[in-house]
């Protein structure tokens, strides 16, 4: 198993910002705010309207950029970044974004946050005619289909090719004269739109808007196209085939808490959802502790709505590197107790609710169940704030197979008794749904449950799945 702190990683985060003195710098900022969505690496692209320049590289966005770098791309007025976790690709420089394409005529930039589900399909039709590719990135097919189609009307090629790809996609786009937003048609990832003074500016998430001090405007809608220019902010859609189907996971793991998706907070929905799982899953105990970090809203409102008090009962140590670097399985298991420490004199002699967010592939939780017995708890109860993740996901999530997923292959109680629980009850689907809020008249409440239920909101293509995988989409 290649991660042993937390065990689902998302595949990104874009920003972009058009009309401002300052853009390269606020986009750094902006992608400093959504570190969390990526970490293996950063990239800015600008335009000072003649010319587009970029740096980026592998790492953290403070190892990829300093004073210096910012500095040479500080000409441009517009500018998008990216942060990014390799599900797709690999994680190697050429795969980095934004990937920018130059020509004799102009110059493309792109920024995807998601994962196209027909890219190996349009990939192999594109190099029969004659394409050729230099990343092994899904979003480098956009480009070529929006340069194939590319004649005198630009934009109109922009959503001809959005219309050809399939999957989860939240584009930033930049030339030397335009920025482009845009959104599935089934909204999957989260993307918003504010403003900072008379500047526009996109982002995965709302918690880089107040970062930088920018007003959210509103979401980008699923199908929509969103230009940019000096002229001002223009909408159209590219599809009239829309169904919102946003990741349950934004609400659940992915997202900071202090952002908002489609008008709804994130801690008030992980706070809502312990509150849900406490009414279906409550039991007789001394303290309930959150796994840091994404699970302690959800810990904090089980606690609540059961009056059992909320300790913390686990403390993460910030300033360790990711685990999964170590080269023997000894060291990655010492590795989980670098990074998260029980805290002995809360849990010792106590029965201690753990509340997870999620069991994906039951390793961490096996391992942290451990902890707190070693600590002393005289009794360990698992509540997971999420129904069970059976399924594989193919939308931007690394787990896109399901023998990765420890619940599509064992009962709750074999995995109970593999974690070393004394009791283990996740959140129902439609406890889930009803917790999150969304609206309810909706298709599953405007959510993608694939994870849970199997049934994806796109149609899936046989090469993306593995041979041995095929079952799951039956």
């Amino acid at each position: 198993m290649h991660y042993v702190g937390k065990e689902l990683n998302e595949e990104c985060a874009v920003f972009g910002i058009w009309g401002h003195s300052n853009a390269a710098k606020l986009t750094y900022y902006g992608l400093h705010s959504m570190q969390h969505r990526g970490q293996e690496g950063a990239g800015i692209a600008v335009t000072d309207g003649k010319h587009i320049y970029d740096h980026k590289g592998l790492g953290l966005v403070n190892d990829v950029f300093d004073h210096a770098k910012l500095e040479e791309l500080s000409r441009g007025f517009a500018a998008i970044g990216h942060v990014r976790y390799s599900t797709q690709g690999g994680n190697i420089y050429a795969n980095v974004q934004p990937l920018v394409f130059r020509s004799q005529k102009d110059s493309l930039s792109i920024a995807h946050n998601g994962n196209l589900v027909n890219a190996h399909k349009l990939k192999g039709e594109l190099e029969e005619r004659g394409s050729i590719f230099q990343t092994t990135s899904d979003t480098e097919v956009v480009a070529h289909l929006i340069k194939r189609d590319y004649a005198d009307n630009f934009i109109e090629s922009v959503k001809h090719a959005l219309s050809v790809i399939k999957g989860a996609y939240a584009f930033c786009m930049l030339t030397e004269h335009q920025m482009i937003a845009a959104l599935d048609p089934n909204g999957l990832r989260p993307l918003s739109l504010g403003k900072l003074g008379d500047a526009w500016v996109v982002a995965s998430e709302t918690c880089a808007f107040d970062l930088i001090g920018a007003t959210y405007v509103r979401d980008v809608n699923p199908g929509e196209i969103i230009v940019i220019d000096n002229e001002g902010m223009h909408s159209d859609f590219f599809t009239n085939r829309t169904e919102p189907a946003i990741c349950s996971m934004e609400y659940i793991y992915f997202s900071r808490p202090d952002s908002n998706i489609q008008g709804i907070n994130v801690h008030a929905a992980r706070k809502s959802l312990g509150r849900m799982l406490a009414q279906e899953a409550p039991v007789d105990a001394d303290v309930v502790t959150g796994v840091p970090d994404s699970s302690i809203s959800a810990a904090i409102g089980y606690a609540e709505a059961t009056g059992i008090p909320y300790e913390l009962g686990m403390i993460k140590n910030r300033y360790v590197g990711r685990t999964f670097i170590q080269p023997s399985q000894e060291l990655r298991e010492q590795g989980v107790k670098m990074k998260l420490s029980a805290v002995r004199a809360i849990v010792e002699g106590k029965r201690v609710v753990m509340v997870d967010d999620s069991i994906v592939r039951g390793t961490t939780s096996r391992r942290i169940v451990g902890m707190l017995r070693e600590a002393g708890a005289t009794e360990v109860h698992v509540r997971i704030s999420s129904p069970p993740i059976t399924h594989p996901c193919f939308y931007g999530i690394d787990t896109s197979t399901s023998s990765e997923l420890i619940a599509s292959t064992h009962s709750v109680e074999d995995i109970r008794e593999l974690i070393g629980a004394d009791s283990l009850v996740y959140l129902s689907v439609e406890g889930m749904k009803e917790a999150i809020g969304r609206n309810p008249a909706m298709k599953n409440c405007g959510q993608c449950l694939a994870c849970f239920t199997g049934k994806y909101p796109t149609e899936i293509y046989p090469d993306t799945v593995l041979p041995h995988e095929k079952e799951v989409l039956v």
